[in-house]
C-alpha cells in the first residue's frame, strides 16, 4: 500500500491505476490531500473554504466502489476543488465579496454537479478575486493568495486559489474559470496547466457577470489529468442557455508522441505586447523544442490592432451590472477597483456597446481566416513574471488596470477560442514562465495533445513547499 506522503503527490491516473488494484483508496488519498492543505494552506491561501466531512464521507462511499469494482468514472474518488465563483450544495458561495454571506448553496453549478456525480471527492473551494473580477487573487472576505514559489508574490487570477492549489498539489483537480485569462494567467504564474476551452463547450451556472466571455475549465499539474476533468464536465448542461453539443468524446487523455504535420505560427508579442527579454528568450527556447518534436515553426503576427477598448467595453459593463444591483450600502462595501471599472462603464451609450460587439465580430473573422494557415498559435502567457501580492498591477510600472499585462490571454476570449498555459521554465527570481498554445474554435483536442507531446518531453517541475528553493536561473522545465 503507498504511503499517505507517496499520495500526496499524485496525478489522476496514477491515483486511478492504485485504486483499481487495490494498492490506494480514495479515503487514504483525500487524507492526503486534507494533510497537505494542512501543511500550505496557512502560507498561500489558496482555499477558503474546507469540506472536511463531506470529503471524507464521499471518500468513503467512493472507496467502497472501487472494492466493489463499480467505480462511477475515472474521477471518483480522486480530490478537487471548486472556484469560489461556482455554487456547491452545502458550502458558502462568497465570491470573495463583502455583498454576500456564508448561507450554504442548496444547488450545485454544473461543475460541482458533474464531478459529484462523477464520484469525485470535493475538498472545498478556491480563492478568487471579488466576482473574478482582475487577474490577480486578493479579495476583503477571505485576503490574498500567495504564488507557490514565493508567497510574496501574485500567484494571479482569478483563479489564483485553484493555480497555488494544483501547484502544491492540495488536491488534484482544480477547476477553474477564464473572462480574460482567469485560469492562464495563474496557471502561467504559478507553474502548472491550465486551459481556457471553446467557448460554450464547458457549461457555467449562475452565468459570469461576463458570461458571453467566460469559459469553465482545468488547473492541473499535467494536460492528460485536465483531460479527465474535461471528460467529466466538458459536456452539455441544460441550465447554461450558452451551453453547446458536439464536445470530444475523449478530450486528450490519448495522445500522440509527435508533432509531425502541425503547422504552429509562433508570435513573440502578438504585435503590441511588450515582453521581458528573459521570458521571450525562454518562449524562443519552446519554440525550437516543439519543432523537434515534429512541428513546423512559422513567425508569424496575426496582423491585429490590440483590442483593450472591445474588452474593457464588455468586462466593465460586467462589473456595472453588478453595481446597479446593489443598493448604495453595498456599493460601498465594493473592491475599491471593482467600483470604478463599474464607474468608468456609466457613460457609455448602447451605441458604444453595439460598436465594440461589431469589432469583436471583426476580430473573430481575422483570426478564422489567420487560423486557416496554421494549426497552432505559439505566444507567452504572459509578458512579465509574477509581481508582489495585493496589487492589481506591477507596484513599480506605470500601469493602471490587468488588461494591459494580459495582453495574451483577454484578446482569445472575445474570439472563444480555446487556449492553454503549459509551464516551461522560470525567471532568474525563480518565479514560473508558460507558454500559450491556441487553435481555432473547436479544436480543443490539438491543443491538449501538442501541450502534452510538450510536457512528456520537457517534465514540469513543482515546489516541494511554499518558497521552495528557486530553480537555477534560466532553467527551462
Amino acid at each position: 500500500m503507498s504511503e499517505s506522503n507517496d499520495l500526496g503527490q499524485l496525478g489522476a491516473h496514477e491515483l486511478r491505476a492504485l485504486y483499481a488494484r487495490g494498492e490506494a483508496s480514495p479515503v487514504e488519498a483525500t487524507e492526503a490531500a486534507l494533510a497537505r492543505i494542512d501543511c500550505f494552506n496557512t502560507t498561500v491561501n489558496a482555499y477558503c473554504h474546507i469540506d472536511r466531512d463531506g470529503a471524507m464521507r464521499a471518500a468513503r462511499e467512493s472507496t467502497e466502489r472501487w472494492a466493489r469494482g463499480e467505480p462511477l468514472s475515472p474521477v471518483d474518488g480522486v480530490p478537487s476543488s471548486i472556484k469560489d465563483l461556482a455554487e456547491v450544495t452545502g458550502m458558502p458561495a462568497r465570491a470573495g465579496s463583502l455583498t454576500t454571506s456564508d448561507e450554504l448553496c442548496d444547488y450545485d453549478s454544473p461543475p460541482a454537479d458533474f464531478m459529484r456525480r462523477a464520484g469525485a471527492v470535493i475538498l472545498g473551494k478556491t480563492n478568487t478575486p471579488e466576482f473574478g473580477w482582475k487577474g490577480v487573487t486578493d479579495n476583503r472576505v477571505f485576503g490574498a493568495t500567495g504564488n507557490a514559489w514565493n508567497n510574496e508574490k501574485t500567484s494571479g487570477g482569478s483563479s489564483g486559489g485553484a493555480a497555488s492549489a494544483a501547484a502544491l498539489n492540495m488536491g488534484v483537480l482544480h477547476q477553474g474559470s477564464d473572462s480574460g485569462g482567469s485560469i492562464r494567467i495563474p496557471a502561467g504564474f504559478s507553474g502548472v496547466f491550465g486551459f481556457k476551452p471553446t467557448f460554450g463547450w464547458t457549461p457555467q451556472w449562475p452565468p459570469s457577470k461576463s458570461a458571453l466571455l467566460a469559459s469553465i475549465g482545468p488547473l492541473t499539474r499535467s494536460p492528460r489529468d485536465a483531460a479527465t476533468m474535461l471528460n467529466i464536465i466538458g459536456r452539455h448542461h441544460p441550465d447554461d442557455a450558452y451551453s453547446r453539443g458536439g464536445q470530444p468524446a475523449d478530450w486528450g487523455e490519448q495522445i500522440e508522441p509527435t508533432l509531425a504535420g502541425v503547422r504552429i505560427a509562433y508570435s513573440r508579442t502578438l504585435g503590441f505586447a511588450d515582453v521581458d527579454p528573459q521570458i521571450a528568450g525562454v518562449i524562443d527556447t519552446v519554440a525550437r523544442r516543439l519543432e523537434a518534436l515534429g512541428a513546423e515553426i512559422v513567425e508569424a503576427d496575426p496582423g491585429i490592432e490590440e483590442p483593450i477598448d472591445i474588452y474593457r467595453k464588455y468586462w466593465f459593463t460586467g462589473a456595472r451590472q453588478i453595481w446597479e444591483n446593489l443598493d448604495e450600502a453595498g456599493r460601498d462595501q465594493l473592491d475599491p477597483g471593482l467600483a470604478e471599472n463599474a464607474r468608468r462603464a456609466e457613460a457609455w451609450s448602447s451605441v458604444d456597446l453595439y460598436q465594440a460587439i461589431d469589432g469583436r465580430v471583426r476580430l473573430n473573422a481575422h483570426m478564422a481566416r489567420f487560423f486557416e494557415g496554421y494549426d497552432l498559435l505559439l505566444t507567452p502567457t504572459l509578458p512579465l513574471e509574477a509581481f508582489a501580492v495585493n496589487h492589481q498591477v506591477p507596484p513599480d510600472s506605470d500601469m493602471h488596470d490587468w488588461q494591459e499585462w494580459a495582453n495574451f490571454s483577454y484578446p482569445f476570449n472575445l474570439t472563444g477560442q480555446p487556449g492553454a498555459s503549459v509551464p516551461c521554465g522560470f525567471t532568474d527570481n525563480g518565479l514560473p514562465i508558460g507558454f500559450q498554445l491556441v487553435a481555432r474554435r473547436y479544436d480543443d483536442v490539438r491543443v491538449m495533445n501538442a501541450c502534452q507531446a510538450y510536457m512528456d518531453a520537457h517534465p514540469a517541475v513543482f515546489p516541494d513547499q511554499p518558497n521552495a528553493a528557486a530553480p537555477a536561473a534560466g532553467v527551462l522545465s
